[in-house]
C-alpha cells in the first residue's frame, strides 16, 4: 500500500511538470508571435525547401545550397508541414515538443538516480528557467541535441550502473543518440557525451577497465551510430563534389564542396577563429560562464547548495551527480576556447538542473538561504515593473515599438543582441507584458515567504508560467522589429511581382516565408551566401545595382525591401519619382517600381 501511494505520487508529480512544460512550451505553437527574420525564418524556409523540392540531402536557401548545418531539424519541420500544413506555428512544433520532452526525461533520470523529489524538482528546474525558454524562441535545434545528449549520459549512467539488467540496450540507446546527435549539429553531437563519459570513468578509475568497455560494446555501438549518420553524410558528399579537399585556408571566392566547408570550415575553423566567412560574434568568455545565473534563474539561486552535496562515486546518486559535473565541464570549458554565442551551452542545462534538483530536495541551509534570495529578488523584479508602469503611463506609442528603440547592429550577430535596444519609452508599448510580470513577481514573492519549501517552489514554477506568458506578448510587440511578416502581407495583397532583397537575404528572410517566393539578392554575395554563391550551377538570383537600374525600368512589377539607412544611396541609384514607398515598418522600408494600386 505504501509503495502504491509513493509510486501514486511520482505519477501525479511527473504529470505536474509535464503540464507545466505544455503550458509554457505549447503555447509557441497555439499562439506564437511572427517568424523572425534571420536564423528563425531562414530555417524554416529550408525545411519547406526541402519539401517542395523533394531533395531531402542538400539544403538550399533561395535555391543558393546551404552547407553549414546538419539536416535532422530540417526533417523534422518539414514532417510536421506535411502533417499540419505549412505554417509558422508548424515549424514550432518539434522545438515545443522537444522541450517538452527534455523536461520529461530530466525529472524521470532525476528520480532514478537521487528519488522521486529530486527528479520532480529538476524537471521543474529545466522546465521553468530562462535560458530554456529564450532560446527556444528560435528554430535552432540546440533542444534537440540537448536532449539527444541527456539520453547518451542516462544510458552511460545506466551501462555503468552494476544493478542494470539490460546494459545491451542501454549501450544501444547510448550509441543511437550519438548518430542522431550527429544528424542535429555534427561533431559535438558525439564530442560532448563521449568526452564526459571518458572524464568520469577517468575521476573514477574505471577508464582502463576490461568490464565497463565490454558493457558498453563500442564495436557494435560505433556501428549503430554509423548507420543512422553516416548515409546522409555520404550523400551529401557525393552530391555535392569535390569530394576531399584538405586545405585549412578559408578565403572569399573559393568552392571545395560540401566535405570541406561541413567539417573543416565549419567545425575546426570555426572552433579556431579561423573561418571564412566571419558572420558570427563571440561572448566574452567571463560573461559567458556568469550568464549561467541569468539561464537559471530563478533556480540559480539554489546552485550554491550544490557544493553540500557528495560527489563521491559511492552510489547511483554520487555517480549521477558526478557525472553531470563532468558534463557541465566538458561543455563550458569546450566554449571557453572556441567562439561562443550565449546559447551554445544549453546542453549542460539538464546536468545543472540535476544538481540543483538534488540540493533542493536535501531542503538544507542553503536551499533555504536560496528560497530567500529569491523572494528579495522577485519583490524587487515586482517593484521595478510596477516603477516602469508609473514612469511610463503619460507616454504615447506612435507607431510600432521600433520608433522607441535605439540601434546597436555591431551586437546583432549576438543572440541577444537586441536587449540593448530597450529604452523607457519602449516600455509604452509593454504595458500589458509588464502587469502580467508584475503579476508573476508578486506571486513569487508572497509564495516564497509565505510557503514552506515544498510549496515554495511551486509558487516559483507558477511564476514562471505566468512570466513566460507575458514574455510572449511581449515578443509579439517587436513583431515589427524582428519580422517582415507585415511586408510580406503588402506584397501578397497586390499585384504580383518579383521580390529583390537589398543586401542580405537574412535581414527580411521572413518574407521569402510568408510569400513563398524566390528571391533575387542586390549584392547578395553576403556571409551564409558567399560560399554558396560559387558553387557550380548557382542560380541566376544574385544581381548587382546595374542590374537593377535595368530591371527597373522594365515594365514587370518588382518590389525591393531594405533597411531604412539605405533609402538615400537606392535613391540616388533609381532616380526620384521612379519609385514608390508601399510600407515602412521596424526600420526597413518596401518600395515599387510601378505606381501602386490597392486590390
Amino acid at each position: 500500500m505504501f509503495n502504491e501511494k509513493v509510486e501514486e505520487r511520482w505519477a501525479i508529480s511527473l504529470v505536474a511538470v509535464l503540464l507545466v512544460a505544455s503550458c509554457i512550451y505549447l503555447t509557441s505553437i497555439v499562439s506564437p508571435p511572427s517568424l523572425m527574420d534571420d536564423v528563425d525564418a531562414v530555417q524554416a524556409q529550408i525545411a519547406r525547401n526541402m519539401l517542395n523540392s523533394g531533395d531531402w540531402v542538400t539544403a538550399r536557401i533561395d535555391r543558393v545550397v546551404y552547407f553549414e548545418k546538419s539536416p535532422l531539424v530540417y526533417w523534422l519541420m518539414a514532417i510536421s508541414y506535411r502533417v499540419f500544413g505549412v505554417h509558422d506555428w508548424a515549424a514550432r512544433v518539434p522545438i515545443a515538443f522537444s522541450s517538452i520532452g527534455l523536461s520529461w526525461l530530466t525529472a524521470v533520470f532525476g528520480k532514478w538516480a537521487f528519488g522521486k523529489k529530486a527528479g520532480f524538482y529538476a524537471g521543474l528546474v529545466i522546465a521553468t528557467c530562462i535560458g530554456l525558454w529564450i532560446f527556444t524562441r528560435i528554430l535552432i535545434p540546440d533542444v534537440m541535441l540537448t536532449l539527444t545528449i541527456t539520453v547518451a549520459m542516462w544510458s552511460f549512467l545506466r551501462i555503468f550502473d552494476q544493478e542494470e539488467r539490460r546494459p545491451r540496450l542501454w549501450a544501444y540507446v547510448f550509441a543511437a543518440s550519438l548518430g542522431v546527435g550527429l544528424l542535429l549539429k555534427s561533431l559535438i553531437g558525439i564530442v560532448f557525451p563521449t568526452a564526459s563519459a571518458l572524464l568520469f570513468l577517468l575521476a573514477t578509475r574505471r577508464l582502463c577497465s576490461r568490464e565497463i568497455w565490454k558493457r558498453l560494446h563500442p564495436f557494435t555501438g560505433t556501428s549503430l551510430a554509423l548507420l543512422i549518420a553516416a548515409p546522409w553524410h555520404i550523400l551529401a558528399m557525393l552530391r555535392n563534389p569535390p569530394y576531399f579537399a584538405w586545405t585549412l585556408r578559408s578565403m572569399p571566392g573559393q568552392y571545395h564542396g560540401f566535405l570541406w566547408f561541413y567539417l573543416i570550415n565549419e567545425q575546426l575553423l570555426r572552433f579556431l577563429n579561423l573561418r571564412y566567412p566571419r558572420d558570427y560574434n563571440t561572448v566574452p568568455r567571463i560573461w559567458f560562464w556568469l550568464f549561467h545565473l541569468i539561464w537559471l534563474f530563478p533556480w540559480s539561486v539554489y546552485i550554491p547548495a550544490i557544493t553540500k552535496l557528495s560527489f563521491r562515486p559511492v552510489d547511483r546518486a554520487g555517480r549521477a551527480r558526478l557525472l553531470a559535473l563532468c558534463w557541465t565541464g566538458v561543455v563550458l570549458i569546450f566554449f571557453t576556447f572556441s567562439t561562443t554565442q550565449e546559447y551554445y551551452s544549453m546542453p549542460c542545462y539538464p546536468a545543472l538542473a540535476l544538481m540543483i534538483g538534488s540540493a533542493m530536495a536535501a531542503d538544507g541551509a542553503w536551499t533555504r538561504w536560496g528560497t530567500r534570495m529569491l523572494g528579495i529578488l522577485s519583490g524587487v523584479a515586482f517593484l521595478a515593473c510596477v516603477a516602469i508602469l508609473v514612469a511610463t503611463r503619460k507616454l504615447s506609442t506612435p507607431g510600432d515599438i521600433s520608433v522607441a528603440l535605439t540601434s546597436h547592429p555591431d551586437l546583432y550577430s549576438l543572440s541577444l543582441g537586441h536587449m540593448e535596444d530597450l529604452t523607457l519609452n519602449s516600455f509604452a508599448y509593454l504595458r500589458p507584458p509588464l502587469v502580467i510580470a508584475a503579476l508573476a513577481f508578486l506571486l513569487g514573492t508572497i509564495g516564497t515567504i509565505k510557503a514552506k519549501e515544498a510549496h515554495a517552489y511551486l509558487s516559483v514554477a507558477l511564476m514562471m508560467v505566468v512570466f513566460f506568458q507575458g514574455a510572449r506578448l511581449a515578443l509579439v510587440k517587436f513583431d515589427p522589429l524582428l519580422s517582415s511578416r507585415d511586408m510580406a502581407s503588402v506584397i501578397l495583397h497586390n499585384s504580383p511581382g518579383q521580390i529583390i532583397v537589398d543586401h542580405h537575404y537574412y535581414t527580411f528572410s521572413s518574407i521569402a516565408f510568408y510569400t513563398g517566393r524566390v528571391e533575387l539578392l542586390l549584392n547578395g554575395h553576403w556571409n551564409n551566401f558567399e560560399y554558396g554563391a560559387n558553387a557550380p550551377g548557382v542560380p541566376d538570383v544574385f544581381i548587382n545595382d546595374g542590374k537593377l537600374k535595368t530591371l527597373w525600368s522594365e515594365p514587370q512589377r518588382y518590389y525591393l525591401v531594405a533597411k531604412s539607412d539605405e533609402l538615400l544611396r537606392l535613391q540616388a541609384l533609381l532616380g526620384r519619382g521612379k519609385f514608390q514607398i508601399l510600407d515602412v515598418s521596424g526600420g526597413k522600408f518596401l518600395l515599387t517600381n510601378t505606381p501602386f494600386v490597392s486590390q
